[in-house]
């Protein structure tokens, strides 16, 4: 356990972990029962807060969100972000201590000019002589430390390529969904955050585009169809939003694309587009050749009003899916 119970106390917060996976009609699973510990110990305020929230949303919580939820507050501290991390302030330290030894080089043959600039203009050969001899052997020294300089920068820079390298997978872990290759919830928030920065009064619509009785195709063809089947649909989906947009998967069996600088009438016809272009996919199992069912989705469509929160901007496009289904 993280936490310093009493062996007494451990026993209740796990017996009341597990009977609130029950209600929330969860599988005892590790990363399940690690969230709900977390949760029924109320010792993590942003994680009981989420928790709340999509209860309060209406919708229930499922394995997807659990997943989200233990990447969230139990691996940020990972033992690769730390090596990252590590490797930074190294890189930093070399390029500093490369830095200084320049200064002090460029400094080192400046006092050295200054030094014998006044004996090159004596009328004595002997003193002139000297001068150079000293002004060239300090040019000797000023290139040897240029080239062991120009040699640690370049590792320096093939150093940064690899963290560069390094830091783009921790940005694809952190901000994409592994399954669909879609953004995450995080990268939403991260993402409206900068719009709205860089103008206030910006408009962004939203289209949430839910699969329909997926829970039932998931448990009656398998979870690896299932996410097979999800990717292709999230791919779709993708394919009507251009660059500007953002696609996202937010939850098990539902995307969300937001849509900065387009009003809720243009998102309609899109939403329109990404419903009849899901409807037209047709899935066959590679393995046995059966032809799968086809998929249809539910949509919202809503547009962000001034001063109101992310969440609920898309908890009132969500209602427009219910809004939409009683027409």
């Amino acid at each position: 356990m993280k936490y310093h119970d009493s062996i007494k106390q451990a026993d209740k917060t796990m017996s009341l972990a597990v009977k609130q996976l029950k209600q929330w009609h969860l599988a005892v699973n590790p990363i399940n029962y690690a969230v709900s510990y977390e949760y029924c110990k109320n010792n993590n305020p942003i994680l009981v807060a989420a928790i709340k929230r999509l209860l309060l949303s209406g919708k229930a919580l499922d394995g997807f969100f659990m997943e989200q939820l233990y990447k969230e507050h139990f691996l940020e501290q990972s033992k690769f972000r730390h090596e990252i991390v590590s490797d930074l302030a190294q890189l930093f330290q070399q390029v500093q201590h490369s830095c200084q030894q320049s200064t002090t080089s460029a400094e080192g043959l400046i006092e050295q000019l200054d030094d014998n600039i006044p004996a090159l203009m004596s009328h004595d050969k002997a003193e002139v002589k000297t001068a150079i001899t000293q002004l060239h052997r300090a040019s000797i020294i000023f290139k040897k430390q240029q080239q062991q300089l120009a040699e640690q920068l370049l590792q320096s820079q093939q150093y940064t390529k690899t963290l560069e390298d390094e830091l783009e997978e921790v940005r694809q872990e952190v901000y994409l969904d592994p399954v669909t290759g879609l953004y995450n919830r995080k990268a939403m928030s991260k993402h409206v955050d900068t719009w709205l920065i860089e103008d206030a009064n910006r408009t962004v619509a939203a289209i949430v585009v839910s699969v329909d009785h997926f829970a039932k195709f998931s448990e009656k063809f398998g979870g690896l169809i299932g996410d097979v089947i999800l990717s292709k649909i999230a791919k779709k989906v993708a394919s009507y939003v251009d660059d500007s947009g953002l696609p996202v998967r937010s939850a098990n069996d539902e995307f969300i694309v937001l849509l900065p600088d387009v009003d809720g009438g243009i998102a309609s016809e899109i939403a329109e587009k990404i419903k009849q272009g899901v409807e037209k996919l047709r899935f066959v199992s590679v393995q046995s050749g059966i032809r799968l069912p086809k998929m249809s989705v539910s949509l919202g469509v809503g547009e962000m009003q001034a001063k109101e929160g992310l969440n609920q901007f898309i908890n009132r496009s969500r209602k427009a899916i219910v809004s939409e289904s009683r027409k």
